[in-house]
Order: C-alpha cells, then sequence, then structure tokens
C-alpha cells in the first residue's frame, strides 16, 4: 500500500515477465503507477497508470525527455 511506482528496465531475458506477467501483479498489488524502460527501442518508457477493474492503461511510449507529475514531479 506505500509503494507509488514500480520501475522495470527489459532485458531479452524478462520481457514477457515484465510487460505480461509483472503487469498484472502490480495492478492486482494496487501499485497506482508502473513504468516499463525499454533501452533497446529508443529508448523509451512507457507509463502505466492504474485504471479501475481493468487495470493498468498504457500512455503511448514516450522518448526523449519525460516529463511527469504523478506520482511526483519528475523531468
Amino acid at each position: 500500500s506505500e509503494v507509488l511506482l514500480a520501475v522495470e528496465f527489459l532485458s531479452p531475458g524478462s520481457t514477457r515477465i515484465d510487460t505480461l506477467v509483472k503487469h498484472h501483479a502490480y495492478a492486482d498489488a494496487g501499485i497506482p503507477q508502473y513504468w516499463i524502460v525499454d533501452l533497446d527501442d529508443g529508448p523509451s518508457l512507457t507509463a502505466c497508470h492504474l485504471a479501475g477493474e481493468f487495470g493498468y492503461q498504457n500512455a503511448a511510449p514516450e522518448r526523449g525527455v519525460l516529463v511527469a507529475d504523478t506520482p511526483f514531479p519528475v523531468r
């Protein structure tokens, strides 16, 4: 209940686990924000946020400078 954000860095051996298994597990645990960093694709960051009973809703992957206000201001 105290975790505001989980961040995963994809690697060739963990892509399926990070994007599917952990995606559902962290949503079930109630972690409000889940960010997935893909260093091989840009790099890029996909920010996911809890969307009620549907689990996480994924934003479009961000490239370049990330600016976010949730769960805290970051640039």
